[in-house]
Parts: structure tokens; C-alpha cells; sequence
């Protein structure tokens, strides 16, 4: 109770008020007034000037014996100084020390974002290291890195298609659900293209943000599920979503590694591309084929440019003043002065 009541009534009964770090950290609005500080020294010159040629003598005479000098004596200063603290303290306060709060309030309507991954048993091909997969995961990551304030989903295909997290601003929750994408995620043998739109589709089609994508990462044609890529297409457009598909692979002889074996092994790797531009076009999107790592990092970048979020901006600038403790202080300087003034510390010959 008692400390609440200091806390309260006395918090500026402190000697913090006068630290030097107190006072880089205040932003004075009548910055001015502080010019008045240095006129305080000058004035107390002008006094003494003045008292030394106005003041009262009063004629006594001391055997030198009889004169004794002390300590004591400096005490009579202390009333002026008292006086000097009073009006430096009330000069502060009249320059009014503020401490000014700039909080900044990032606000943005969002895109929500659906990426589509293929993780089918081609997926484990050796044309990028350490195989697309791997990569695709890892590009990925770093494009849900770059966004700021988007909902992001991960729908997960091979001869079936799931949802592997669903739309999140929470990017260390998706990136980790990236992380546990293995080869073995999906039982179902195949690429089922057009079931990975369905249910991006499905994800995104209740959304009210003002834009919806779906991205779309694989390395060819539809050869199962229950519905074709270019209906699939057709139904997102409906609900205008726009679609990027992204073919990641190159053609010609390509290693992989046996599972069982682990063994190292080549096969002849074919390019589909119709399917997946005829995706994009319907859904008023691109296409774009990347035959290694570094293309697939440019078209997320290109992506990324191309949707981007609008980031709104606002300053609350709030002000927060400390005149009162400096008044305060000058008043009781100046009480404690003018008492003084009244007991034998005071000079009478000279006040």
C-alpha cells in the first residue's frame, strides 16, 4: 500500500530526472526556452556585482585573535544555489521535455496462396541434387519465406491428393509440413493433376481475399485421378483463381537411385508440357519450365513480384510530457530556498 501511495504521490522525487541519458531521451517542444540556462550564471554574476557595491557594511572591530574561520561558513550559499536549481528546474519545464512513442501498424488484405506439389515416384529423378523433390521443397520454403501477411496452404498429389496443412499465416507451421514431405506421403501411384486442383479449389473457394492462386509443381502429364486437369482448371477459373504450373525436370537420360537396391541407375525422361500450359491458360496464369535449380528459383521470384500483397502503413504517435516533474522540482527547490533564507544560514547583510 505504502509503495503504491510513493509510487503514486512521489515518483518524481528521484535524482533519474537529472541523469544525462534522461534528457538525450526527451524531445523538447519549446526547444528555445533551454537558450534561458545559460543566462543563469550571468545572472548570479550581475547580483554579485551588484551587492558588492550596494551592500550594507556595518563596521566592527575583531582583535585578529578573536577571528576564526570555518567550515560552516559555505553554508550560506546554499540558499542561492537552492534558488539557481529552482530556476534552471522551472526553465526545464517551460521548454516542456516529451518523450514521443511512434508505434507503426502494418496492415494488408492478403492473397491467399495454395501450392500444389507433386511428390510422385518420378519426383525422385537426379536432374537436380539431390533430386526434385528435395528441391522443390527447398525453393518452396524460401518462397513462403519472402511473403508477408498471406495465407499459404499445401496440397500434396501423386495418384491421389491431400491437404497437407491448410491456409496459415503460421509459415513456421507450413515450412515444417514441407519438411515432412517424403516420397511415401501418398500411397497412390500416379500424377493426378487434376484431384491436386480440386482441392486447391476447394481450399480457396470460401476465401475472401481479394486475390486466390494456386501454384502448381510438376514434372508431368495427368495419368490418374477422376478428373481431368483442364475441368479442374475450368472450376478454379470460376471462382477466379489464378493458376501457375511449373514443370521441373529436363529431358534426356536422367539418374535415379533405386530404393530397394540403392543402387544408381538411368532412365529416358520425357516432357510433357501440354497439359500444364493449358492449365495456366485457363486459369489466367503462366507457365513456365525449369530444367534446374536456378530457374525454379527465378520463376518463384518472378511469382512473387507478380503477386504481391498490398502492405498498408499506419504511424500512432503518441506524446507523452514531463513538464510537471521539473515544475515540481523548481517549486520545492524554491520552498526549501526561501526557508532558508529565514534561519542564520541566510547572509542579512547581503539578502
Amino acid at each position: 500500500m505504502w509503495t503504491k501511495l510513493w509510487n503514486e504521490n512521489f515518483f518524481w522525487l528521484s535524482p533519474k530526472w537529472f541523469f544525462p541519458n534522461t534528457f538525450l531521451g526527451y524531445e523538447w517542444y519549446n526547444a528555445p526556452s533551454l537558450y534561458f540556462l545559460l543566462a543563469i550564471p550571468l545572472l548570479f554574476i550581475l547580483r554579485r556585482v551588484a551587492n558588492l557595491r550596494l551592500r550594507q557594511r556595518l563596521q566592527v572591530a575583531w582583535l585578529p585573535k578573536q577571528l576564526h574561520k570555518r567550515n560552516i561558513r559555505i553554508l550560506r550559499f546554499l540558499p542561492d544555489l537552492l534558488m539557481t536549481f529552482a530556476l534552471a528546474c522551472l526553465i526545464l519545464a517551460v521548454a516542456r521535455p516529451q518523450k514521443v512513442n511512434t508505434k507503426v501498424e502494418k496492415s494488408s488484405e492478403g492473397i491467399d496462396i495454395v501450392l500444389c506439389l507433386d511428390v510422385s515416384e518420378s519426383m525422385l529423378l537426379e536432374d537436380f541434387q539431390p533430386n526434385r523433390l528435395e528441391v522443390a521443397k527447398d525453393v518452396a520454403k524460401n518462397f513462403v519465406d519472402g511473403r508477408l501477411y498471406d495465407r499459404i496452404g499445401l496440397v500434396v498429389f501423386s495418384g491421389e491428393a491431400y491437404t497437407a496443412k491448410p491456409l496459415t499465416t503460421d509459415y513456421n507451421f507450413l515450412k515444417a509440413g514441407i519438411d515432412e514431405i517424403t516420397p511415401n506421403y501418398v500411397e497412390a501411384s500416379g500424377t493426378a493433376i487434376g484431384s491436386a486442383l480440386t482441392v486447391a479449389t476447394n481450399r480457396l473457394k470460401e476465401s475472401n481475399a481479394k486475390s486466390k492462386v494456386i501454384i502448381l509443381i510438376s514434372d508431368g502429364d495427368n495419368t490418374a485421378g477422376s478428373i481431368t486437369p483442364s475441368v479442374a482448371a475450368s472450376l478454379s477459373a470460376l471462382f477466379t483463381m489464378k493458376i501457375y504450373t511449373i514443370l521441373i525436370g529436363r529431358e534426356g537420360e536422367v539418374f535415379y537411385t533405386d530404393r530397394q537396391t540403392g543402387e544408381r541407375k538411368t532412365t529416358k525422361n520425357t516432357i510433357q508440357e501440354k497439359t500444364l500450359q493449358e492449365i495456366a491458360h485457363i486459369g489466367d496464369g503462366k507457365y513456365f519450365r525449369t530444367p534446374d535449380r536456378a530457374s525454379l528459383e527465378e520463376v518463384f521470384q518472378r511469382i512473387n513480384q507478380y503477386e504481391k500483397s498490398e502492405i498498408k502503413e499506419s504511424k500512432k504517435i503518441t506524446r507523452q510530457d514531463f513538464y510537471y516533474v521539473y515544475l515540481t522540482w523548481g517549486m520545492f527547490f524554491l520552498v526549501i530556498g526561501m526557508v532558508l533564507k529565514s534561519t542564520f544560514i541566510s547572509n542579512v547583510l547581503e539578502d
